[in-house]
């Protein structure tokens, strides 16, 4: 009886957060039935009075297709029949699309908490996993920094990754990449996620098609992506400032930023192009201003540097219009700019090196472009970039400052919740069982903190000092240096924008 049971809980809860109707009960059970291989059902007198979640009976569910041998005990093939239950609640695009409009007449806001609560209700954005991420704040000169040790994407087994390994001898180009439109609806397969509860929302951004959807591992609240219809290269550009500063006139609570667009401070996907916004205000959003600036030619536009570890220039202004062209000013002028005493060379041969990441937000009446400024030149001393988090916090960061980092959030690897515990054993002599890459670090810390540290506060302590390495993979990522030779430099870049 245990799998007609746990189809009438998922359909009480999935009418209970407004999935489906009552109307639809018998459509969807029919659904699952397909899916379960029945040919009758049993209706149960007494369910479980348990409130278990839709996650909560979707791993019952998934155990039981393991026990009854429906599918094999894999990973992927798990994640795949989860994703085909829930598509059995989800309303097709083109509904979830019309309702998502209507509410969207009443405010953005409205729309966008539509589409999120859906998200997270369809288990597309799958909330009982991301709970378990580990969040803190660390109190620094520039604020107060983000941190998430990312536990929500778990680990696959030995099996999963031998038949993704071996599905490379004939993989398949559909779909081209993981941000396609048409992973909208797909089942998946071994090395390619489950989408089949997958849904996205239709958007026109300067006369072009692009499409909004959450990221299905959210790292702050309403974590959304805008991707282009099409399968095409990231590319910084004007058009990049005029489809951001479109987006935020349509959803002024979002931000929108992207990327930058190549190799080593870019995004983990330059195959397709997308940006990423929400709901949320980063660090660097409440930063000071440091110092004020004119543009000539641009009198409409208020120029500011912020005071943060990375080099940026706040643009503001009223019109789109105007943002867009000083914003464009500021980028063709830095990808041809060089400044040999700080180490910043447009290009080495035909190869160049400069770009921007930038963030698009508005405020009140007024819209503002925060301008990133990135160099991605390598050398011997720093293989992976000169303007990369340098070597003695890869321990920590070793990955790109990518556009979530550069606003002040890390979003550190999960090794770190069981390595970071051995190092506060190791701080309180209590065992020596600290990798060897952390080493170092930890010795100094126990030399530092030895008359300091105890069981209370040895965990607030050890996070205090992951935040300053956080913070010195950004001050590496900085192309001017909060230094004196550093701000000389910025602003003889700034007076070339003059």
């Amino acid at each position: 009886m245990m799998i007609f049971q746990l189809i009438q809980q998922l359909i009480h809860q999935a009418i209970s957060v407004q999935l489906i109707e009552r109307d639809d009960q018998i459509y969807v059970r029919n659904q699952l039935m397909s899916l379960w291989q029945l040919n009758e059902f049993r209706e149960v007198d007494q369910i479980d009075k348990r409130e278990l979640s839709i996650q909560d009976i979707l791993d019952l569910m998934v155990q039981y297709a393991c026990e009854k041998g429906i599918i094999e005990d894999i990973f992927d093939l798990k994640e795949m029949l989860s994703s085909k239950i829930m598509n059995c609640f989800v309303a097709r695009p083109s509904t979830v699309n019309r309702i998502f409009y209507e509410k969207y007449q009443q405010s953005p806001d409205l729309a966008t908490r539509y589409f999120y609560e859906l998200s997270q209700n369809s288990n597309y954005i799958q909330m009982k996993r991301i709970r378990k991420n580990m969040d803190f704040q660390v109190t620094t000169e520039y604020g107060e920094l983000d941190i998430t040790i990312n536990l929500s994407k778990p680990e696959k087994d030995p099996k999963s990754i031998e038949l993704e390994r071996a599905a490379t001898t004939k993989k398949s180009d559909y779909p081209m990449c993981l941000l396609c439109a048409e992973n909208e609806g797909y089942d998946g397969r071994i090395g390619h996620p489950a989408r089949a509860n997958h849904r996205m929302i239709r958007l026109n951004l300067v006369e072009e098609n692009w499409l909004l959807q959450y990221s299905p591992y959210v790292y702050y609240n309403e974590h959304c992506i805008v991707l282009s219809e099409k399968h095409t290269d990231m590319k910084i550009s004007k058009r990049t400032f005029m489809r951001l500063l479109t987006f935020v006139k349509k959803f002024p609570h979002y931000f929108l930023g992207s990327n930058a667009d190549i190799p080593i401070v870019g995004g983990s996907i330059l195959s397709h192009d997308h940006y990423q916004g929400g709901h949320f205000e980063f660090a660097m959003e409440r930063a000071e201003v440091d110092w004020t600036f004119e543009m000539k030619g641009f009198t409409d536009v208020q120029c500011s540097v912020v005071k943060w570890p990375m080099s940026v220039i706040r643009i503001q202004s009223e019109q789109i219009s105007s943002l867009v062209e000083a914003a464009t000013h500021v980028l063709e002028t830095w990808k041809k700019y060089s400044d040999e005493a700080v180490g910043i060379f447009a290009k080495t041969n035909q190869t160049p090196h400069n770009t921007i990441t930038p963030i698009a937000r508005k405020k009140g009446e007024r819209f503002e472009l925060d301008l990133v400024l990135r160099n991605n030149r390598t050398s011997e001393e720093h293989p992976l970039g000169i303007f990369h988090p340098h070597s003695d916090v890869h321990h920590i960061k070793k990955e790109n400052i990518g556009l979530i980092e550069v606003m002040g959030l890390a979003v550190l690897p999960a090794r770190l919740k069981q390595e970071l515990a051995q190092v506060e054993s190791f701080i309180l002599g209590e065992e020596n069982n600290v990798g060897e890459y952390h080493n170092d670090w930890a010795n100094m810390l126990k030399e530092k903190y030895q008359r300091k540290a105890n069981s209370t506060n040895i965990e607030e302590l050890v996070r205090m000092e992951v935040g300053k390495k956080f913070l010195k993979g950004l001050e590496d990522a900085g192309v001017y240096k909060r230094s004196e030779e550093g701000m000389a430099g910025f602003k003889r870049f700034i007076a070339t924008l003059s």
